[in-house]
């Protein structure tokens, strides 16, 4: 009986440890999927509730980003935010419309840094397509955000960084940079 005993307190005992191991990855992995569902339902200001902001802003900016005044990382923010729900979500809700099955994989967790695999696939009505993500989040806080997402090995953020951002720093700095995403969302928010 005592035998029995210690059986049922250690099957207590490790049922009550296992949420506990699996925080980790449902911490990780919620921001990603709250993005993900979010986006998809229309409701793009928790999505971006969801991203860390700053951190995008550093990894867009570089060195550029400490020259910056406070005011003028907060309004790249503010239009960061408003430019890549307008341009990105669209997008990205019109392939979810055949959205057949998203999985992740374990995170992987370095420190205060995590990234997170996922295959989607979309059945659209001539092919099949399988998309491979990797999702960058960093901890702010007790909670982990996300910062980056590759597809296929290409980082949004890097393309933007050097298709757009680069380009226009070198043009004509930090208030060339502002003034142009202020034109686009004004005109953007106009077109809706």
């Amino acid at each position: 009986m005592n035998a029995r005993l210690r059986s049922l307190s250690l099957l207590a005992v490790l049922t009550l440890a296992l949420p506990a191991l699996a925080a980790p990855k449902d911490t990780i992995s919620k921001p990603v999927k709250t993005v993900v569902q979010a986006v998809r339902y229309n409701k793009d200001a928790l999505a971006l509730k969801n991203f860390a902001s700053e951190e995008q802003g550093r990894q867009l900016l570089g060195e550029d980003w400490a020259k910056a005044t406070d005011a003028q990382r907060k309004e790249f923010v503010k239009l960061f935010n408003s430019l890549f729900s307008r341009i990105a979500f669209p997008k990205v809700r019109d392939n979810f419309k055949n959205l057949a099955s998203i999985t992740y994989e374990e995170p992987e967790v370095e420190g205060e840094q995590a990234k997170l695999n996922s295959t989607v696939v979309i059945d659209h009505a001539m092919k099949k397509q399988e998309m491979k993500l990797r999702y960058s989040l960093v901890k702010e806080g007790k909670a982990w955000k996300v910062v980056d997402v590759a597809v296929l090995g290409d980082s949004m953020l890097t393309g933007i960084r050097e298709d757009q951002i680069k380009p226009i720093m070198k043009e004509g700095g930090w208030e060339h940079l502002l003034e142009l995403m202020r034109q686009k969302d004004a005109e953007l928010a106009k077109a809706k």
